[in-house]
């Protein structure tokens, strides 16, 4: 077993919407104490998305734990497992990924349906429980991710939570091949890999961003059209000209602004599909009552990912048909994404290495 250290480097947020501090002093579990079930992992890299930020601002309806290591898109290696522990599925050695569900207790009403990320008595990364910045991190063996060879480290991060957020949105969007589907958001972190999961699953894109970065990265992911939502007048008519006239078959709104909301009712087709999937700190989803029943349209929750969605999106990206855009940085360099992250200037993903 290698030689764990008593402490370790962790990006910690002592109060909410206090400054991160990088701290060099924090402990580290040791493997005597680890619980059954419980590994503890030695993280190569994390992913940083628009919910470790708030998690840090502590401006969500749920408050976060404090003082708090936030993070939920780390991979890295298990260096030791609890003693005792029963019918692991994991083994030292291996290479695996922290989800935002850090636990769910696999035996609750919602866990037996495919709900885990409801479970009762789920834990989350970087949030209720500490989480990826960090060197090492404890988790549970049931609940990581074997990461497939065929992905990089830095590039896995990013799918365990992105990925797998707007995979899942699209699978159950029941999208059929060549329909459109509408993506506000699409430069983003979540949105530029919602493009290239919707044309693995056959389907036509209208992204929904705005810069000629973005849509430089959407036009190159496969987009089929794009809308700059500051230099259009109407994006409804946009995207009605675009698909033909009667809209689109349905949208997956990962932008974390309520802007991305307002207008998806109008520019849905008649049994259109709304997945909601961004999550903006203090927003009301505002819909025409009249027009989504005369319409017959689906507003639909979609969180996160159960541990299946999770394998699924990491496969299809390890066989080459997702790839990540990321920025590569230190630990250190936290601060400076999160002040880029709220100005909406980062294209794709920001990963950072321990």
């Amino acid at each position: 077993m290698p030689s764990i250290p008593k402490v370790q480097q962790a990006a910690v947020v002592q109060t909410a919407g206090a400054a991160v501090q990088v701290r060099d002093d924090y402990p580290v579990k040791q493997p005597e104490d680890l619980a059954p079930g419980e590994c503890l992992i030695r993280l190569h890299c994390t992913g940083v998305c628009h919910t470790d930020l708030h998690a840090a601002k502590g401006d969500w309806p749920v408050p976060p734990k404090v003082p708090l290591v936030g993070g939920h898109e780390g991979v890295g290696e298990i260096v030791a497992i609890g003693k005792n522990t029963n019918n692991s599925p994991v083994k030292i050695g291996d290479r695996v990924g922290i989800k935002w569900i850090a636990y769910s207790c696999l035996n609750c009403e919602n866990c037996l349906k495919g709900l885990e990320q409801n479970c009762s008595n789920v834990k989350l990364s970087g949030y209720t429980t500490d989480g990826t910045f960090c060197q090492y991190l404890v988790s549970w063996v049931n609940c990581v991710t074997p990461v497939p060879d065929g992905i990089d480290s830095q590039a896995a991060a990013s799918i365990l939570c992105a990925g797998v957020t707007v995979y899942r949105a699209l699978k159950y969007s029941q999208s059929l091949p060549h329909e459109w589907v509408v993506l506000p958001g699409a430069g983003g972190g979540l949105g530029h890999l919602a493009i290239q999961y919707a044309k693995h699953f056959g389907l036509r894109v209208i992204a929904i961003d705005t810069g000629d970065e973005k849509r430089q990265l959407c036009e190159k992911l496969g987009a089929d059209a794009w809308i700059d939502f500051k230099t259009s007048s109407d994006i409804v008519a946009d995207v009605k000209r675009i698909t033909g006239g009667p809209g689109a078959h349905a949208a997956v709104v990962t932008a974390a602004s309520p802007s991305g909301y307002t207008q998806a009712v109008d520019y849905l087709r008649e049994g259109g599909r709304l997945m909601a999937v961004g999550l903006p700190a203090d927003a009301k989803l505002e819909a025409s009552i009249f027009f989504t029943v005369f319409k017959n349209i689906q507003i639909i929750g979609s969180y996160v990912g159960n541990r299946q969605d999770a394998v699924e999106a990491l496969r299809i990206a390890a066989a080459g048909k997702v790839q990540v855009t990321f920025a590569s940085k230190p630990l250190s360099a936290l601060t400076e994404t999160y002040d880029a992250m709220s100005k909406g200037q980062i294209a794709g993903r920001i990963v950072l290495t321990m």
